[in-house]
């Protein structure tokens, strides 16, 4: 989930999902990144708030809802988990669920516990405004570096820029209405200027030549 902070130092997110599938109103929950050994266990990358939760969901289903899966979770590493899926047996078997996303139904997600907590599924794809009503963007992503949560969003010239998550800058989260309200600073969404600062050295130095050329075709003075 995403922490909306009332202004520095918001708590880690959490994320349930990075990516929603709005045709089937499911929510990705996990994804198998890898596999282990000869018997068919699988490397196991857990985006629910307890990366063991994941199991609490079986079956879960690929992104087409075509295929099931019931995953036991075995041991935890690093970052992802050792697990055994239903059905698989040995490492060819393995091999073909290699990237596959896990999903849920969203209805089957616990509501947050808290008003200033979101899915981050259900904040990716939602268009931003400012207040007077303007367009602004579409949330395409969210990050947590440290120092709380960043809206991604990307501009209608197809930049994208961070705006951070708290209430001074996003002040309206509206999810059933579909639409964020966000307040940044002007400079914030402004294009990058190194692009006209190349364009400024490019003139300069154009004209230095020019002028050194013209210097150079004056007559001498007559001795």
């Amino acid at each position: 989930m995403a922490n909306q902070s009332a202004g520095k130092g918001a708590s880690q997110a959490r994320n349930a999902g990075p990516a929603r599938n709005p045709a089937r109103n499911t929510v990705c929950v996990g994804q198998i990144v890898g596999v282990h050994g000869v018997r068919g266990l699988v490397k196991l990358k857990s985006f629910t708030e307890d990366p063991a939760a994941i199991a609490d969901y079986n079956p879960l289903m690929d992104q087409t809802g075509t295929r099931t899966f019931t995953v036991e979770l075995q041991s935890m590493m690093k970052d992802y988990w050792l697990a055994k899926v239903q059905g698989v047996a040995d490492r060819t078997a393995a091999e073909a669920l290699r990237g596959v996303h896990l999903y849920v139904d969203r209805d089957r997600l616990p509501p947050p516990e808290d008003e200033e907590e979101f899915y981050h599924a259900d904040l990716i794809g939602l268009p931003v405004f400012r207040p007077d009503g303007s367009d602004i963007g579409t949330v395409v992503a969210l990050h947590n570096f440290g120092g709380g949560d960043m809206l991604e969003v990307r501009l209608p010239d197809r930049r994208t820029v961070m705006v951070p998550f708290t209430k001074a800058l996003v002040p309206v989260v509206d999810v059933p209405g579909g639409r964020i309200v966000a307040d940044p600073p002007e400079d914030l969404l402004a294009p990058s200027d190194a692009a006209e600062q190349a364009r400024e050295q490019a003139a300069e130095k154009a004209a230095e030549a020019a002028a050194e050329g013209a210097g150079s075709d004056q007559p001498g003075e007559a001795g």
